[in-house]
């Protein structure tokens, strides 16, 4: 049944439609201190993210966790942990590739200590949430907060949308259009990663992580510290998975998650333009690539081809 068609979903909607109005006005009034004085604490944006749950969305105050393991927050129900959330200095992470990256290594390495599966960064201006899935991340809400227009999608967070798989996601993490953002805090960022011992690189410049706390879990490194494409290692990385395609495990990655890793490096590669059909002459690493994820019927998971 697709979710429009939820009785839960449908409650949820009018009440992120009642309450976003009010939700807005609160969030202003909570940023005054950032006009005031040129900045605003990582609280101001927890407090924001609080009201989000519990007034837009139907979480019950008593089911959010503060400061739980490291974690921020940590949305939980009948004891069970659905959603750990990094929260960050209100527009700090909106218009900051660097500083996204960082709380995404932040999160997903509490949740991975926590075994919780969904994870959500925010500075009280974006809010991303993915599901952490075959050794990387596969989005779930993407959404402006300072929008003024209801975020419906937001039912992917609510007490009956959390567990729900999502597979029509429109929701790819990126950056908010320009406005005077505020001065971003280098250290913040700076520090707070694991790197790999080897590679000297944080998880998400691998296409596999087993367990984001644990470098000794992550493989295929295809990307450099700054986010770029490595493109010297990312045909090593598809080769290294298709020339021994088809046995129980590759280099430590288990069958079954190597279609997403092979979609993860084919967006790579799209981005440098490298998939058939897309310029001219093509190596023949990206030719087996498209044929792979063709068999495996994830071509069009791929965007721009």
């Amino acid at each position: 049944m697709a979710v429009e068609h939820l009785a839960s979903f449908k409650r949820c909607k009018e009440r992120i439609c009642a309450n976003w109005s009010a939700f807005q006005k609160k969030r202003q009034e909570r940023l005054k201190q950032q006009e005031r004085h040129g900045v605003a604490s990582e609280k101001v944006a927890e407090n924001i993210l609080e009201d989000l749950f519990t007034e837009v969305l139907d979480w019950r105050l008593s089911d959010l966790n503060n400061q739980l393991d490291f974690a921020d927050l940590v949305l939980t129900s009948s004891g069970v942990r659905y959603l750990v959330v990094e929260a960050k200095r209100p527009g700090s992470l909106a218009w900051s590739r660097r500083a996204v990256e960082g709380a995404l290594d932040q999160v997903v390495r509490y949740a991975a200590q926590q075994k919780v599966k969904r994870v959500a960064i925010s500075d009280g201006v974006m809010l991303y949430a993915a599901d952490l899935e075959h050794g990387g991340l596969k989005d779930r809400v993407f959404v402006s907060l300072a929008s003024p227009e209801p975020q419906e999608s937001l039912w992917w967070l609510s007490v009956h949308g959390i567990y729900r798989p999502r597979e029509d996601a429109d929701a790819t993490l990126r950056l908010l259009p320009e406005e005077s953002s505020p001065a971003e805090s280098e250290a913040e960022t700076a520090g707070s990663a694991i790197l790999h011992p080897k590679y000297c690189l944080p998880a998400r410049c691998f296409a596999y992580v087993g367990n984001a706390a644990r470098p000794s879990t992550w493989r295929l490194p295809y990307r450099l510290v700054d986010g770029s494409i490595d493109q010297k290692r990312l045909p090593k990385a598809i080769q290294a998975i298709l020339s021994n395609y088809r046995g129980v495990k590759v280099s430590g990655i288990p069958e079954d998650a190597i279609p997403d890793v092979l979609v993860r490096l084919a967006c790579a590669a799209a981005e440098l333009g490298k998939i058939p059909g897309q310029r001219g002459e093509t190596a023949p690493v990206y030719e087996q690539l498209a044929e792979a994820l063709e068999q495996l019927g994830k071509l069009d998971e791929v965007p721009g081809i």
